[in-house]
């Protein structure tokens, strides 16, 4: 009898043991999805009060094919490098497993140009016949265009007049550009992998893409000259430069880079000081192109738009004249506050001569939140209203779901963040009930907003993801 007695004894233990387990594992699920709730009410209000407004945006430049397809079943059969490397071009398998493994392992979006023919057309046949992989219209101009016309606006887009591009584009867009005839030049591959997806012995923190190209004709952004005649009349709200990452590492004849900078610099330059023009930064290592970015379009840009790898890249250039080919996947916001504000003090000083800008809004999308600045004053505005719209939309998009879906959504942000690595900066701490933080600073001159992300946990698709974002963001201040 005493034997029973005990085995009975800790039979019960266990069950209790078993129940509290499991209460202390679904009381904290209960009340993250509180406060997921109470985040994500918030915000749909914000946004429910800022509709978007009648405006016209022309946006540049080119159009491409996009192949999408999971990077394991491209590389994945391969075993993994012993090491990796960066090259600015691919010429060979190796090349391609080497750099596709460091920004795997970093969880760090990528692209770069594969000067080896042969071997791009085979990647291109290995994806077509991959299971689940699809295509779709892509290129930064074409995505952030299709997000301003969902939201209303209407749009000049600067692209060739492709079949594929005339029968998906948005029926608010027009195409100026020449017609093209059906070539393959311009077919680019996204690679996509997953949060903690394994490859040999690297391991990917987040979920993001590396895409590779063997594009002749959007590097020379062939459909400029087009656009520049129709630039005028269409007289837009804001002009939108994007695609110019398709330069980096191509293989121009000497000048040619420089010279086809200048039509972009001189479309940027003869917009009206009524129309704000932006510029959207995209994965650059290429130091002659970056140089050259910054003589030819930033100073000539009033706003830039980047994620959380381009903007150290673009603090190292202008404070030490080099790039950063690799950064956190996601920084503290003290980290990028402080180099929003180097880069803000760097550039918003102007002259006005020949169309200079003064800048006057930076925008850096991450992982985590949404982080908006703009000179108070100046005719950007809605900025609580435009970081509120940027982080729904990165949810939105990577789940490919208009509905946010809280069990598919998670917060990375702490329960605060410094608003400065310096020593002695204040601390803002996170409100459920009003998760957007803005404030004023830099003695007044500046408003700064900061947005959670919901981000999500039932990825779909992350190429495409910055544009898409930067685009809904800008689509309420002008």
């Amino acid at each position: 009898m005493g034997a029973r007695k005990v085995v009975g004894a800790g039979t019960a233990l266990s069950i209790l043991v078993l129940l509290l387990a499991y209460w202390f594992k679904t009381e904290p699920d209960s009340i993250l999805r509180g406060r997921l709730d109470h985040v994500l009410n918030a915000m749909l209000k914000v946004e429910k009060d800022f509709p978007v407004g009648e405006v016209r945006i022309a946006v540049g430049y080119g159009a491409c094919k996009d192949i999408f397809a999971k990077g394991s079943q491209i590389l994945g059969d391969l075993p993994a490098p012993e090491n990796t490397a960066h090259y600015g071009r691919i010429e060979t398998m190796e090349q391609l497993m080497e750099v596709y493994a460091l920004f795997f392992a970093a969880g760090s979006a990528a692209e770069r140009y594969i000067s080896n023919d042969t071997l791009f057309e085979e990647l291109v046949e290995m994806a077509e016949a991959a299971t689940d992989s699809y295509s779709a219209l892509g290129g930064n101009a074409p995505v952030m265009a299709t997000r301003f016309a969902m939201e209303g606006a209407k749009v000049l887009l600067s692209a060739k007049k492709a079949n594929y591009l005339q029968s998906q584009v948005h029926s608010n867009i027009k195409i100026a550009g020449e017609e093209r005839s059906e070539v393959n030049d311009d077919i680019h591959l996204i690679l996509e992998y997953k949060t903690n997806e394994v490859w040999g012995k690297y391991k990917a923190p987040r979920a993001n893409r590396f895409i590779v190209h063997s594009d002749n004709d959007n590097p020379g952004i062939s459909s400029a000259e087009e656009f520049g005649t129709q630039l005028v009349h269409f007289n837009p709200h804001l002009l939108v430069v994007g695609g110019l990452q398709m330069m980096d590492n191509f293989p121009f004849p000497p000048g040619v880079q420089e010279e086809r900078l200048k039509i972009v610099r001189d479309q940027m330059a003869q917009m009206t000081p009524s129309s704000r023009v932006h510029f959207e930064m995209a994965s650059f290592t290429d130091l002659g192109l970056m140089m050259n970015l910054a003589q030819y379009i930033i100073p000539y840009a009033d706003s830039l738009g980047m994620n959380e790898q381009e903007l150290p890249n673009l603090y190292s250039l202008l404070k030490y004249g080099n790039v950063s080919v690799l950064s956190d996947f996601n920084p503290r916001v003290a980290i990028v506050l402080d180099q929003m504000r180097e880069v803000y003090k760097l550039l918003s000083q102007s002259d006005g001569v020949d169309g200079r800008r003064a800048l006057t809004r930076l925008h850096v999308h991450t992982l985590a939140y949404q982080a908006i600045m703009v000179k108070r004053g100046s005719s950007w505005t809605n900025n609580k209203a435009a970081a509120v719209k940027a982080a729904l939309t990165a949810n939105r998009h990577v789940c490919g779901n208009p509905e946010i879906k809280i069990e598919n959504a998670r917060l990375l942000m702490d329960e605060g963040f410094s608003l400065s690595e310096a020593e002695g900066a204040g601390r803002v701490m996170f409100d459920d009930e009003q998760p957007v933080s803005c404030w004023n600073e830099l003695n007044g001159e500046v408003e700064v907003c900061i947005a959670p992300v919901l981000v999500c946990t039932a990825v779909r698709q992350t190429a495409g993801g910055g544009d898409n974002i930067s685009a809904a963001g800008l689509v309420l201040q002008i």
